[in-house]
């Protein structure tokens, strides 16, 4: 167990209410309580944060995932910071597992807004110090904030899981696949990790009304293959790409992965219906018992969380956790 007083500061873990399990595991693993702390709403609906103990000169993490609901998540992580920083907290990290509005990155046509760039002010004009956070969609939000972030990549938690899986003489026969363009530098680096073939599905719809198109980049005939993402949403990309791996690149078996699981509907009776034998995803965002079935395993991210709180306590690198 780590000093819990180094340099003066004594660390502790607070959470909203977004993803309580993942703050108390990351809490336990560091061998300390959850902070005191109560975040409830007033008749209006606006958020009411309570705090229940001193945290003056204390190096703070509040664990809080952006997710549905996102506004209601975001707005009381602003509020805690707000009072961890005007009750004179030492140092205050935003734990952000899943970060919410990170799909509006950019002007995708003209007057839209960027989202991304908003929260990430207004985080730091809350009084975020720091932000540790997991599988941004898009990993250029970094810049976006002018305080120190901490990236942290699902690959390191989702690969060991497959190697488990599959033993040595079925892994010659894995091939890791990309669902579209914008997530082959993800799989890239599992299939490096992994050492395994990749292939890339690219879907194409040559003019309007018209259905897409689907070329599968790479050999998967008679592949076990895993599909990468960053986030499953409503399913659609995901499911699509199982389809055609099996009715086009003859595939043997489909299985999938990804750090975070949005799950909007109708995402649940697409994984339901589609050749996917088994989706792999990381608890960063809270899942809702109703969605479970067999076909669904999440993995726990408290562990490597809490290392890299460690570290970054003890300013220590938090890029030992890449490898």
């Amino acid at each position: 167990m780590f000093d819990m007083n180094l340099h003066g500061k004594d660390i502790k873990i607070f959470t909203g209410n977004s993803n309580r399990n993942v703050a108390q595991g990351i809490a336990t693993a560091l061998g300390l309580p959850l902070g005191k702390s109560e975040v409830t709403t007033f008749a209006d609906g606006e958020c009411n944060v309570s705090i229940g103990e001193s945290v003056r000169g204390s190096d703070v993490f509040v664990v809080q995932s952006t997710s549905k609901p996102v506004n209601d998540h975001l707005m009381e992580l602003l509020i805690m910071i707000d009072a961890f920083m005007r009750a004179s907290a030492g140092r205050i990290t935003a734990v952000i597992p899943y970060f919410g509005y990170s799909r509006q990155d950019r002007k995708a046509k003209a007057r839209d807004p960027i989202s991304a760039k908003l929260v990430a002010d207004l985080l730091t004009s809350a009084g975020a110090d720091r932000v540790l956070t997991m599988d941004l969609h898009a990993a250029q939000i970094q810049g976006f904030f002018d305080i120190p972030v901490d990236h942290l990549i699902g690959c390191p938690l989702l690969v060991p899981y497959f190697k488990r899986k599959f033993c040595d003489s079925e892994r010659a026969d894995v091939t890791i696949v990309s669902p579209d363009l914008g997530s082959v530098t993800r799989a890239r680096k599992f299939a490096e990790k992994f050492d395994a073939p990749m292939a890339v599905i690219d879907k194409r719809r040559p003019k309007a009304n018209v259905s897409e198109v689907v070329n599968i980049i790479g050999d998967v005939r008679g592949k076990k293959v895993i599909l990468v993402d960053d986030l499953i949403d409503t399913a659609g990309t995901l499911c699509q790409a199982a389809r055609a791996l099996v009715e086009v690149g003859g595939a043997d078996r489909v299985f999938a992965c990804a750090t975070h699981g949005v799950l909007s509907p109708p995402a649940i009776e697409r994984i339901k219906d589609s050749p996917i034998e088994e989706l792999v995803l990381l608890d960063t965002i809270r899942f809702n018992p109703e969605h479970q079935i067999d076909k669904i395993t999440h993995l726990s991210i408290a562990p490597v969380f809490a290392e890299a709180i460690e570290r970054i306590y003890k300013d220590k690198p938090v890029s030992p956790l890449f490898v």
